[in-house]
C-alpha cells in the first residue's frame, strides 16, 4: 500500500516505492502538494512527481534508474556535423542554412521551454506537464532550483530541455525540439555546462530507447541513491551561463 500525504506528511523511505511485481514499478505515495518546499525535498531524496490530469500528484522512485553520466552522452555522427555548424555560428564564422544564426542560452524562456515540452506530439499525445506542474517548476525556477538549456535559431526558440539541479545533482524533466536535433543540442551544451561544473550524473527517471540512444544507462536504485546522497551536499552552481564556443 502507498503512502497518502497531508500537507505535513514527511515522505516514506525512498527505498520502499512498490516494485513492478506489487503495482506500477517505482510509485512511493500519493498527495501532497507542488510547493517549492515539497519539491525540494523530494528531490534530494531521488523521488519526482509524475502524473496526469485528473489524478492526485504521485510521487516515484523507480529502480532502476535511468541516469546520462555526462561524460558519456553519445553524440552520432550526424548530430556532430550540426554541433560543428552551431559552433562555427556561435563564434560568429559563418551561420546555418539560410544564413540563420544559432544562439545557445540558459534560463531566458524557462517558461516557454516547459510549455513546449507539454505541447502535443507528433503522435498527438500530450503529455504529463500540466498547469499545474509549469507553475510548480516556474516557482522552483524563481527559486533559482530549476533551470533551461535553450537552442535559439535566428531568434526563434527552437529546442529546449528543462530540470532541477541541487548540488552536484542534475534531474532531468523533458526536451522538446521545433527542428531536427535541437533537443540534442540542447542536451549536449547542458551535459557539457554541467560537467564543467562538477557535475558527473544526470537523472533521466525512466527507462526509453530515445535517452538510451543518447547514452543513458539504468543503474539501480540502492548506486543512484548513493550517489545522490553524496552529490546533493556539494555547493549549488552559482552561475548558468552558457559554455563559451569551442
Amino acid at each position: 500500500m502507498i503512502t497518502w500525504l497531508e500537507h505535513d506528511t514527511p515522505f516514506p523511505d525512498p527505498a520502499s516505492a512498490l516494485t513492478d511485481l506489487d503495482g506500477p514499478g517505482g510509485l512511493l505515495a500519493a498527495g501532497g502538494d507542488l510547493s517549492p518546499q515539497r519539491l525540494i525535498d523530494a528531490y534530494r531524496q531521488g523521488i519526482f512527481p509524475w502524473f496526469s490530469e485528473g489524478q492526485p500528484i504521485l510521487w516515484w522512485n523507480t529502480d532502476p534508474r535511468m541516469v546520462l553520466y555526462t561524460a558519456d552522452i553519445r553524440i552520432s555522427d550526424s548530430l556532430r556535423r550540426k554541433l560543428r555548424q552551431v559552433e562555427r555560428s556561435r563564434r560568429g564564422d559563418g551561420a546555418g542554412p539560410g544564413g540563420l544564426r544559432w544562439e545557445i542560452r540558459f534560463d531566458t524562456a524557462f517558461e516557454a521551454v516547459m510549455r513546449a515540452c507539454a505541447a502535443p506530439r507528433r503522435d498527438g499525445a500530450g503529455t504529463w506537464i500540466s498547469d499545474a506542474i509549469v507553475a510548480a517548476y516556474c516557482n522552483l525556477h524563481r527559486a533559482g532550483f530549476a533551470h533551461s538549456s535553450e537552442v535559439w535559431l535566428d531568434g526563434a526558440l527552437v529546442g529546449g530541455a528543462y530540470g532541477v539541479s541541487i548540488g552536484h545533482m542534475f534531474y532531468g524533466e523533458s526536451m522538446f525540439a521545433r527542428v531536427t536535433d535541437a533537443s540534442k543540442i540542447a542536451l549536449v551544451y547542458l551535459a557539457r555546462f554541467l560537467r564543467q561544473n562538477g557535475v558527473t550524473m544526470i537523472d533521466c527517471q525512466q527507462e526509453t530507447a530515445h535517452l538510451a540512444s543518447l547514452g543513458a544507462r539504468p543503474i539501480s536504485r540502492t548506486a543512484f541513491l548513493t550517489h545522490l546522497q553524496r552529490a546533493i551536499r556539494a555547493p549549488q552552481i552559482a552561475r548558468w551561463n552558457p559554455v563559451p564556443p569551442c
